[in-house]
């Protein structure tokens, strides 16, 4: 049984400043104003990266206001998270089978 795991998504979530993006959201509900100060990244720069999160599905937006809030999708990094899992249950099971492919 082949895993798969979603490179585009990983593509994203490689980035460092998406991923302290993400793990910033994890933990609170945050508007620009607030990733901007925790991140110490130019506002426009930022803007960038949450349209990268945004159009991956891994954030949504929540007007409030004059602001727009961000919100981290938990379902998105649990279906990563899963595929990671999967991969390393086949290896457990391989590793444990001792699972060789004869060389020609």
């Amino acid at each position: 049984m082949m895993t798969s795991v979603d490179t585009d998504l990983i593509r994203v979530l490689a980035d460092p400043l998406r991923l302290r993006i993400v793990t910033l959201l994890a933990h609170q509900t945050l508007c620009t104003t607030h990733l901007v100060e925790e991140t110490g990244a130019k506002q426009t720069n930022l803007s960038n990266h949450l349209r990268v999160l945004r159009e991956a599905g891994v954030v949504e937006t929540e007007p409030c206001g004059r602001f727009t809030y961000y919100k981290l999708r938990p379902d998105v990094i649990e279906t990563v998270a899963g595929s990671f899992t999967d991969l390393a249950t086949a290896a457990r099971a391989t590793r444990a089978a001792d699972t060789k492919r004869s060389c020609p």
